[in-house]
């Protein structure tokens, strides 16, 4: 049998096959209110067949906001709209965990209230340039945070799982990867810190620990999961010693014991998956532009428990019948993988619709 279609175990959940979606930034939500498009539970509904959903990032408060049109999770509205989602989802028989994904520095003042500066652990800017309403603009130098507003940082992601449990998520995922605020944190390039959240290893992990310590709290750890992607390099972040430095963070997480590691492969010469797979015991889903042979490969052979697709789930919702019977795929169209409305989104062909 095709190990992608054999179920297996995360945390308290047994998930029907192994394919998971990727969290994907869509970018249709409303960019006032935060509220997720009237479109994504059709699109999350969709391609509920996946083993496990992982939704687009979400930020957990006004502050964590770093993109044109994304969703959060801080509101009343916003949970209201996030059920639709999630009932669409349960109806299908889909599981799905929601993307928690602070972008601290990656950020820019028109994103966030009152004109703010973005917030991060040094006031050191990311190189680049944001996309925002009104174009692309070069990226702000942020303000450090202050050691006692930390906590509320971190009361905010635990109050955000709490909310996404209310709106039927059957779990949270921390973003700690891609440059965004967690991983800002962990990074020695973008943490100059010198309180108890800069310098040493344990200081620079301590932020991610205390987020997860608080989200597992709300949740129970089979219900959380982290995703990670050492020397990814995305948004400017670096690290003088990466090898150092996740497997002293996987350390810490083999102490809180989340439900799985979702790391992301990257252009390392390092074979991160083998470094830190015997680190954790947790499930793990890996994934970075995958196909169908070496997804199996990753499973058979590779220690993985998922493979996570990102842009063929976005353009096949029924990906795992297709994979089934070898069907063609349909191409993604990168010119709407941002743009707003249902194009591109809701309107992928299904096999049975295919011409």
């Amino acid at each position: 049998m095709n190990p992608l279609y054999k179920n297996t175990r995360l945390g308290n959940y047994i998930l029907r096959n192994r394919f998971v979606m990727a969290p994907m930034t869509r970018s249709r939500a409303d960019d006032v209110s935060g509220i997720p498009s009237p479109f994504a539970a059709q699109y999350y509904a969709q391609r509920a067949n996946a083993g496990l959903i992982i939704t687009e990032g979400t930020y957990p408060s006004p502050m964590g906001k770093g993109y044109v049109r994304t969703p959060g999770i801080h509101s009343a509205t916003q949970v209201e709209a996030w059920k639709h989602i999630t009932e669409a989802v349960h109806a299908k028989g889909g599981l799905i965990f929601l993307q928690l994904m602070h972008c601290g520095r990656i950020s820019h003042p028109s994103l966030l209230p009152d004109h703010a500066t973005p917030v991060a652990p040094s006031a050191i800017a990311a190189e680049g340039k944001v996309f925002t309403a009104t174009g692309p603009q070069d990226f702000v130098v942020p303000r450090a945070l202050e050691t006692e507003e930390i906590a509320g940082i971190v009361e905010e992601y635990r109050l955000a799982t709490c909310n996404a449990l209310e709106a039927g998520f059957d779990g949270v995922e921390l973003h700690a990867a891609s440059g965004y605020l967690p991983e800002q944190f962990l990074s020695s390039g973008t943490n100059r810190r010198t309180d108890r959240y800069g310098g040493s290893l344990e200081n620079r992990a301590r932020f991610i620990v205390e987020v997860l310590t608080a989200m597992i709290g709300e949740a129970g750890r089979d219900r959380v999961g982290i995703k990670i992607a050492p020397e990814m390099n995305f948004n400017s972040v670096s690290d003088a010693a990466p090898r150092e430095t996740y497997q002293y963070l996987l350390q810490r997480l083999g102490e809180l014991k989340p439900a799985y590691l979702h790391l992301m492969k990257t252009q390392s010469t390092l074979d991160y998956r083998a470094l830190l797979r015997p680190l954790f015991d947790g499930a793990l889903l890996h994934g970075g532009g995958l196909d169908k042979e070496s997804a199996q490969t990753l499973i058979t052979s590779a220690g993985a428990d998922a493979a996570v697709f990102g842009s063929l789930y976005l353009a096949n919702p029924d990906l795992v019948q297709r994979f089934s019977s070898d069907a063609p795929l349909n191409k993604p169209e990168r010119d709407t993988f941002y743009s707003a409305g249902p194009q591109g989104y809701i309107d992928y062909p299904a096999l049975a619709n295919a011409q």
